[in-house]
């Protein structure tokens, strides 16, 4: 397995933003399940992600799939009380960092609820506010 995919196992679920931004390329797009739009760029992607960790809980990947550069991870957590699955469809660049990261999930009232907390945390939290400019 590629070392970026191992270690973003690791960090990922943990939501510490600093641990998730050195695997990331400068110009990394992240497209969440939660809306129709991307994040684009490292410290963005990193601050999204490191909220998502701190939302998710019971979090687990499932399944790991993929060779080279391209890959898909399975997983599974609770959204509050609900119960969800997805995948991270990952592609990595040419120095192994994460260009663009898509996430599926289901089912629908998890990814609502995601999408509520996700908009609660990220509202209350000043720096997240500068980072607005890269969704699109």
């Amino acid at each position: 397995m590629h070392p970026t995919i191992t270690t973003m196992q690791d960090v990922v679920a943990k939501g510490d933003a600093s641990k998730i931004a050195p695997l990331l390329a400068e110009q990394v797009k992240f497209l969440p399940p939660t809306y129709f739009a991307t994040w684009t760029g490292r410290d963005a992607v990193a601050a999204v992600l490191g909220h998502v960790g701190q939302v998710f809980s019971d979090f687990e990947y499932r399944r790991v799939m993929g060779s080279g550069k391209d890959w898909a991870l399975e997983f599974q957590c609770k959204i509050g009380d609900l119960d969800a699955v997805g995948v991270d469809l990952i592609t990595l660049d040419n120095e192994g960092l994460i260009k663009t990261f898509e996430v599926v999930m289901r089912p629908h009232k998890s990814i609502g609820s995601l999408r509520e907390a996700m908009n609660a945390r990220v509202m209350r939290d000043p720096a997240f506010l500068k980072h607005k400019a890269a969704l699109s």
